[in-house]
């Protein structure tokens, strides 16, 4: 039932293997690759254009499922939407690589699908898909010069090693990430990022390239020969000689004065007029009224007008040494730096070059802000973003505004490449970076106004680049063995042209590069010819840009998000957190702070004011601080009750201060001296797990020093004083006994920082005492008082008023506290349990 063909070979470390005919057979042609464990499926149909167009319909697609890893996708429908970036990228690079090597000419409908059967990590999807897709056309019958290979390549800068095919591991310490192909003679496509590395570095990951590509190339010859059907089509061209040698000298002339205008807006409208006056006498002369009739159709006037006016730039170029606005082969247009224009921006830059003009903008957000990434590769996260924006005035041209393409797309990342590598470490910088390149007017080359106009913006945000960052794009002219490296090409010189070449860098190396090939040919030796010229060119822009700003300001600005860390213990992270995350929900909401939490305890605080900041860190000191007994400190009431008032302190600590520790005097109601929202000061005078009990009348409210108090005279029934004792309060002994008690209504309670106390409610003279391992103060009663140790007991009665101080003593023998006087002491019974009141 299936005609199986299968092709396997030892590429690298791995297995290659190719197959046909058991898959997609209705395709015209189909393949499975697979190496290392990573699979794809890649097919080719080709159709007859509905219409006649003048440039090749192709289209790529390559697609990642996520059944390819082993997961089903996220949001409500459980399917795949839209392409990834990454997709976009990689069917860019087949896209890039395939189409110089279809016949000029040809216009038939052509669609390329990669789909990712099996992702493993070791052996990266894009060399799979590139192969694959090279294979199902050599097989497919579609017209196409000749096979094509592609290999990632990585670069071990310690050792001077290259790595072909690296795996993630490999690439997470490479200094190179490179993607490179090549047909059986000559290259077609790079595209790379590397951190700072030499023209020779970069030259020398070329060559590794082009060697271990040749045995995959003579594979896909090999098995194209037996697996295919048919012989490919013949693709025979019109021949438009005689069209071409038709046009006068007087077009010659009127196409190279138009040619010669430096600006792109008189050069295009003279271009226009010039070629709608051709076209027009064309038309008459070769194209007959009767449909069918003519030897020519639209289509062929078009290409002949093309073809005449490449190979007129081209010769001119060649044979003056002179460009298209007269600039020298080297020479770069006119650069116009500006910085700091935007106001309420974090940072930006307008780079001009010429009628090229890149408005960058730079906003810094925190981690949380961070790009969260879902790939078939895995889930991570961004924190330096660049998004390129192409909008039609930057061309002149009136039409709607579309979502990013794919060509926004890969012209943004490649800036990106070129920015990464100087970015500063997430340690030295936490903020998560985004920039955005606004190109505002376009004569070639703005994806390199782009790297220069964003390493500027991001100096002036603040960031701490390790450099100046400048891009150039280079082109070529290649006739037989006469050709011209030209720097800063123009938007018509890239189309003329035979190659676009890009590099970006610093002073001190190559950060990104990416090449497109148009013809065959050209060796190394022209190649590193043109990285040369372009490392002239790229120190030229540098120089120009460090005279406007040389390195980055030296803080961000007042507007900027601001960010503190503070280290907790681990173990109380999940009280930071709160059920639910309640507690830390109420910090933000209180303050207007971002909060984030690592593992280690690390508590990242971002606001955009100094004020959110302190007050969050307040917060969290409180959750994770244990308050003292007999330190003071500043809070805020929160809610009043009938018997005090709870405040809170350290950030989120609360506690009560009874209405009898308010103030040194009789006060009726709570709500007649305190308000919620008043900021007072406290003094924690007992505390247990549960409940703080603290005091305001031993603080002076306006100094915040502690005071002594003595209570005003005690009520008296009979003859006997109620409830209303002065006590002394140690630092680690017992805390002052019972306070001012109205009509008996509660027992004073007081304790050591480790003790118990407690009262008893009876309605008359009562008996208090306290428990710890100091020492408490009896109450003033008729009846009997007695204080516990841990294993002591002291007792003393009287009738009226009694002062007696602690002790710090841990049973046994009575000893002197630190500031109160010692009591005898023998075994006795345990305090009672004091009353709560939260």
């Amino acid at each position: 039932m299936f005609d199986i063909t299968r092709k396997c070979v030892e590429w690298g470390d791995r297995s290659l293997t190719i197959e046909s005919g058991k898959i997609a057979r209705q395709a015209g042609g189909a393949v499975v690759v697979d190496y290392g464990g990573t699979s794809v499926l890649a097919t080719v149909v080709s159709q007859k254009s509905k219409e006649a167009v003048d440039f090749l319909p192709l289209t790529v697609q390559f697609l990642a499922k996520s059944y390819a890893v082993g997961k089903i996708p996220g949001g409500f429908f459980k399917r795949e939407g839209k392409p990834s970036d990454r997709e976009t990228l990689i069917s860019r690079i087949i896209d890039r690589s395939i189409r110089p090597l279809f016949p000029s000419g040809f216009s038939d409908e052509v669609a390329v699908v990669c789909n990712l059967l099996s992702y493993d990590a070791s052996s990266p999807p894009e060399t799979v898909a590139l192969i694959g897709a090279s294979a199902a056309l050599a097989i497919s019958g579609i017209p196409f010069h000749c096979p094509v290979a592609g290999a990632r390549i990585g670069y071990i800068k310690e050792e001077g090693r290259y790595i072909l095919n690296p795996s993630a591991d490999e690439l997470s310490v490479s200094a190179l990430d490179m993607f490179y192909a090549r047909t059986d003679t000559s290259i077609l496509m790079v595209e790379s990022e590397a951190h700072e590395l030499t023209e020779a570095e970069m030259l020398g990951a070329l060559q590794f390239g082009h060697e271990h590509c040749e045995e995959v190339i003579k594979v896909i010859g090999e098995f194209a020969e037996e697996a295919r059907k048919c012989a490919p089509a013949e693709f025979v061209p019109c021949d438009l000689s005689a069209i071409i040698d038709s046009i006068g000298s007087d077009y010659k002339e009127r196409f190279l004065v138009a040619y010669s205008e430096k600006e792109k807006k008189a050069r295009v409208a003279k271009l226009d007029a010039v070629r709608a006056s051709l076209t027009e006498d064309l038309r008459a002369k070769f194209l007959s009224e009767s449909e069918g009739d003519s030897k020519y159709i639209a289509q062929d006037i078009v290409y002949a007008m093309k073809t005449f006016e490449r190979s007129l730039v081209r010769e001119r170029v060649l044979e003056s040494k002179s460009r298209i606005d007269g600039r020298a082969y080297d020479q770069i247009r006119n650069i116009e730096i500006e910085v700091d224009l935007i106001s309420k921006a974090h940072g930006s830059a307008l780079f001009t070059r010429g009628d090229t003009q890149a408005l960058v903008i730079t906003a810094l957000g925190t981690p949380q802000d961070e790009q969260i990434v879902d790939g078939f590769d895995g889930d991570k996260r961004e924190r330096f973003l660049l998004h390129y924006n192409f909008p039609p005035y930057a061309v002149g041209e009136a039409s709607a505004l579309r979502p990013p393409g794919r060509r926004e797309i890969g012209h943004g990342k490649l800036a990106w490449r070129a920015i990464h590598p100087v970015l500063p470490s997430k340690a030295d910088f936490p903020y998560t970076i985004r920039v955005v390149s606004e190109i505002t007017e376009s004569d070639g080359s703005s994806s390199m106004a782009t790297v220069c106009g964003a390493s500027l913006a991001l100096m002036d945000t603040g960031v701490p680049l390790k450099s100046s960052v400048a891009g150039i794009a280079m082109g070529l002219i290649k006739e037989g063995d006469r050709y011209a490296i030209l720097s800063d090409i123009l938007g018509d010189e890239d189309y003329l042209g035979d190659m676009d070449f890009k590099v970006a860098g610093t002073r001190e190396g190559i950060t990104a590069l990416q090449m497109d090939m148009k013809v065959k040919g050209i060796d190394f030796a022209v190649l590193g010819t043109a990285l040369d010229q372009a490392k002239e060119g790229r120190f030229f822009i540098i120089e120009k840009m460090d005279r406007v700003i040389k390195e980055s300001r030296g803080a961000v600005r007042e507007h900027v998000p601001r960010m503190e860390s503070m280290l907790i213990d681990k173990g109380k992270i999940k009280n930071v957190i709160g059920a639910g995350g309640k507690n830390v929900r109420e910090i933000c909401e209180k303050t207007g702070a971002k909060i984030e939490i690592s593992q280690d305890g690390t508590v990242m605080i971002y606001a955009v004011g100094r004020e959110a900041i302190e007050s969050a860190k307040d917060m969290i000191t409180g959750i994770v601080s244990e308050p003292e007994v007999g330190k003071i400190y500043s809070g805020e009431v929160c809610e009043l009750a009938k018997y005090g008032a709870f405040v809170t302190f350290l950030g989120a600590r609360k506690g009560l201060v009874h209405i009898s520790e308010i103030r040194n005097e009789h006060i009726n109601a709570v709500a007649d001296v305190l308000a919620v929202g008043d900021k007072v000061k406290v003094l924690v005078i007992d505390m247990d797990k549960d409940h703080i009990q603290l005091s305001m009348r031993r603080i002076d409210q306006e100094t915040g020093d502690q005071v002594d108090c003595e209570l005003y005279a005690p009520q008296r029934r009979n003859g006997v004083a109620v409830g209303n004792t002065v006590g002394d309060s140690s630092v680690n002994g017992g805390g002052a006994g019972s306070a001012y008690v109205p009509r008996g209504d509660y027992g004073g309670a007081s304790a050591g920082r480790n003790g118990r106390g407690g009262g008893k409610r009876d309605g008359a003279a009562k008996s208090s005492s306290s428990a710890g391992n100091g020492g408490g103060r009896s109450s003033s009663s008729t009846r009997r008082r007695h204080s516990a140790g841990s294993s002591g007991y002291s007792s003393d009665s009287s009738s009226g008023n009694t002062k007696s101080s602690s002790s710090e003593s841990s049973g046994g023998t009575g000893g002197r506290g630190r500031n109160g006087a010692s009591g005898d002491v023998q075994n006795g019974p345990a305090a009672p349990k004091k009353p709560r009141f939260f």
